[in-house]
């Protein structure tokens, strides 16, 4: 699952976090949905994010969108997807062939998870992991639009996939995090994210992190 990440204002992120604040809807949507711009730090379901995806005029673009998409019959927002399966919800379906986005990220948070005897799960240590050698983790999401009384504004959720390597012993998933040179493909309305998604980053390095709990209410969607 991926419930936190981090974006470091100071280093590679800032450009996109500068445009995401200038985007033209970035206060009316802060006013509307009662959240700060804050967009750095550790982000949190509910928080809103620069999140990368094409423009009208079909260009690159940033925006800011708010993490989690509104499910009937459900509290809280549903926060990560799995890659398996979203083609084929009706939550997710028309996001995948038509509406994908990445996140930029320095890294992301994960609690490792252990199953008790009497077949609870447990959290333990809490782990910031990010892809070897890259700056930046490049999470690939999919968003679509919500509206709060009469303000239409774009939700995104975070996909997510089995677990690679190092990551297996920490939890049983973890993000579709995309090479640099994915991301435009990715976000393109014409391309095949079925494909894309085969160039997913796979050799990631986790560091132990203060120790917390991933907290209740936040959901992924099998």
């Amino acid at each position: 699952m991926c419930t936190r990440f981090y974006a470091d204002i100071d280093k590679e992120l800032k450009p996109f976090i500068d445009e995401a604040r200038q985007a033209s809807f970035a206060q009316q949507m802060m006013i509307s949905l009662s959240r700060p711009l804050i967009m750095s730090g550790e982000i949190r379901p509910t928080d809103i994010a620069a999140v990368i995806a094409p423009a009208k005029n079909g260009r690159k673009a940033v925006f800011p969108m708010q993490w989690g998409f509104s499910i009937n019959g459900l509290k809280n927002p549903i926060v990560n997807a799995r890659i398996e399966s979203a083609a084929g919800k009706p939550a997710f379906r028309d996001s995948w062939y038509r509406r994908r986005c990445v996140i930029p990220a320095s890294w992301y948070y994960e609690w490792q998870h252990f199953t008790m005897p009497d077949g609870r799960t447990r959290t333990g240590d809490k782990y910031a992991i990010q892809p070897e050698g890259s700056a930046v983790t490049w999470l690939a999401g999919l968003y679509r639009f919500e509206e709060t009384d009469g303000f239409r504004y774009p939700v995104f959720v975070v996909l997510t996939r089995e677990p690679s390597g190092a990551v297996s012993g920490i939890h049983d998933r973890m993000p579709v995090i995309l090479p640099q040179s994915a991301v435009d493909g990715w976000i393109a309305p014409d391309g095949s994210p079925d494909e894309i998604a085969k160039s997913a980053v796979t050799d990631l390095v986790p560091e132990k992190a203060q120790t917390g709990s991933a907290g209740p209410g936040y959901s992924g969607m099998s």
